[in-house]
């Protein structure tokens, strides 16, 4: 008995399932080995998700989960609120969700916390650097207007439309990962 208490778990598995050593046809002893590697694999699948599931479901009670999620609710909410007022609420949001984040460390919906979070990062930062296109591009329009040169003017004005579309696109993939992030709190799952 002290002797199996010893042995590792894959070494168990090995030991229920037998491969019979000697065959005359190759093609079933590589189906063989081929099905113990397979369910060796589905045995410790199985048991990593068990350990999870246990994880997630110790670390916070129903209570709790249901306040977070309406957090979150919230949060989403604010973050296409503050379309309709030029930005300025995006910074609640992002207060709320660093102010919560760890709540829900260990369950699904810390990625909901994280996806938001790097959402507005990553929505300042694209938005600050067409916002830099757009204003060293206007820079340069407005030289050639005292230069009098008409391929600088071209120039700009083309430097100012990426600086432009850089934006619009920035503002279009936070609107798309705010109401992916928001169907998925819905449904009750996690953002990848």
């Amino acid at each position: 008995m002290s002797n199996s208490a010893n042995r590792k778990p894959d070494e168990r598995v090995g030991q229920q399932i037998k491969i019979p050593k000697n065959y005359d046809n190759e093609r079933e002893t590589i189906g063989t080995v081929f099905d113990y590697e397979r369910s060796d694999y589905a045995i410790t699948q199985q048991g990593q998700r068990n350990i999870m599931s246990d994880n997630m479901n110790d670390n916070m009670n129903n209570g709790k989960r249901r306040s977070l999620i309406t957090y979150n609710h919230i949060t989403y909410f604010l973050y296409v609120i503050s379309y309709f007022t030029a930005g300025l609420l995006w910074i609640v949001p992002i207060i709320m969700n660093y102010a919560k984040r760890h709540d829900a460390d260990g369950s699904w919906l810390a990625t909901h916390f994280d996806w938001q979070i790097k959402t507005f990062w990553y929505g300042i930062v694209w938005f600050v650097v067409g916002i830099i296109i757009i204003t060293f591009a206007l820079g340069g329009f407005g030289v050639s207007m005292f230069a009098d040169s008409g391929n600088i003017a071209i120039g700009s004005l083309l430097l100012a439309g990426l600086g432009l579309f850089i934006i619009a696109f920035t503002f279009i993939w936070h609107l798309y990962r705010m109401i992916r992030g928001w169907i998925a709190l819905t449904d009750g799952r996690p953002v990848p």
